[in-house]
């Protein structure tokens, strides 16, 4: 490096342009000086050390390398034109190896394409021979505090990332506690149901697990999951509200029996509809007994008119309501009940749905009868998503009273 003899004079501890007051940015900072120059090298030592910079000083880039693994380094102020690794060299293995370090280099050449090179592979600003002390001490304070602010910048950005991570794991509790107080208040909705009807006790959950099935089956995905365990769940909750007398009966219904018995569809509705997260579920409520045909009720839909959740579960619920003892009828054997669903196919069940239900062994449908199957409706309520089939279907309906 080449200092012009105005700029530094041998006695430049007297010099008035070096303050000896060290800059903030450049406070506390370890500079490492890189110049095969000797006498220039000392000078450019001096020259800081008096701004209150402490530098140490190396003759090679080989060595300025070596000192790096053993001492920490701030700032690098290196001469280009060097024997052995250049100064540019020095600049590509420092940048690969401490993308943080700041970098000055020095030319001997007016030349503002070298200025250009290096300051595009890596270096924080590029410095002319002869240099002027004010100029290299404004150059380091620049490049240290812009250093310093992108530290300051990467340090907020961690910690904004760990306060998002945290945040979110703290939300993902709240709504995991949410959707465990959804479960519970279905989980005693059914158990009264239950309590209000004891000889059809666990119809609900057998219909919801065999219609969660066939769902899953058909490619449901786990938000029409959710929406059919929900709706299977409390498909008979209007039934809370009609007499005993009826509900009860052991033997046929009269003609204005069955049209009360009917009205509770329209009561369940009414009444799940105005719960926000039991909307979707509100509709498999109401259409639970609706015919492929058109002859169900309450709105004699008709085909793919009615909802998929409830053309499914109406093959589920016909499926619980023959296999098992009610007040009007005796269970019949499961084969007995297969056969008639599949008679049925086109007339009172979608047929796409028969067939799938067709496909299922009868020993998972034992195991749902049992209660044991592998798919459990609290998991299907807390957003549970299973990758094999049996996973998500959606929910459809029956014409059992």
């Amino acid at each position: 490096m080449t200092f012009s003899s105005e700029t530094f004079p041998p006695d430049s501890a007297s010099h008035p342009s070096i303050d000896a007051t060290p800059l903030k940015d450049c406070a506390g900072a370890r500079l490492l000086i890189v110049d095969d120059d000797v006498a220039q090298r000392n000078v450019l030592v001096v020259m800081m050390e008096q701004a209150g910079i402490a530098c140490k000083a190396v003759s090679s880039a080989s060595e300025a390398l070596a000192l790096f693994q053993t001492e920490r380094i701030d700032a690098v102020i290196t001469d280009l034109n060097m024997p052995g690794i250049s100064g540019m060299e020095l600049l590509a293995k420092i940048r690969l190896r401490y993308p943080d370090l700041v970098f000055l280099m020095v030319t001997g050449t007016e030349d503002v394409r070298l200025g250009v090179q290096a300051m595009r592979q890596g270096a924080d600003d590029y410095l002319i021979k002869p240099l002027d002390v004010d100029v290299v001490l404004i150059s380091l304070e620049r490049a240290l505090h812009k250093r310093r602010l992108e530290q300051k910048l990467e340090h907020y950005r961690q910690n904004l990332e760990q306060m998002v991570c945290r945040r979110t794991i703290e939300l993902q509790d709240a709504l995991g506690q949410v959707e465990q107080s959804y479960a519970d208040t279905l989980d005693a909705l059914g158990a009264a149901i239950d309590l209000r009807d004891g000889q059809t006790a666990g119809h609900s959950q057998r219909v919801a697990l065999s219609a969660i099935h066939m769902l899953t089956l058909m490619n449901g995905t786990p938000a029409q999951l959710k929406s059919l365990a929900m709706g299977a769940w409390l498909h008979d909750i209007g039934k809370l509200a009609i007499p005993d007398a009826i509900l009860l009966k052991p033997g046929a219904l009269t003609g204005e029996e069955r049209s009360v018995i009917q009205r509770h569809v329209c009561i369940g509705y009414d009444l799940v509809k105005r719960i926000p997260f039991l909307s979707d579920a509100a509709e498999i409520v109401l259409t639970h007994h609706e015919r492929w045909d058109g002859s169900g009720y309450p709105r004699g839909m008709k085909g793919t008119t009615i909802p998929l959740s409830a053309r499914i579960f109406a093959v589920a619920d016909t499926l619980d309501a023959m296999t098992s003892d009610r007040p009007y009828s005796a269970a019949v054997p499961f084969l007995d009940a297969q056969n008639e669903i599949e008679r049925l196919a086109g007339i009172q069940f979608d047929s796409q749905v028969v067939s799938i239900f067709l496909s299922i062994p009868s020993e998972t449908w034992g195991a749902i009868r049992e209660q044991n199957s592998p798919i459990q409706i609290s998991e299907v309520l807390a957003g549970y998503s299973k990758n094999n089939p049996g996973n998500s279907a959606e929910v459809a309906h029956t014409g059992i009273e």
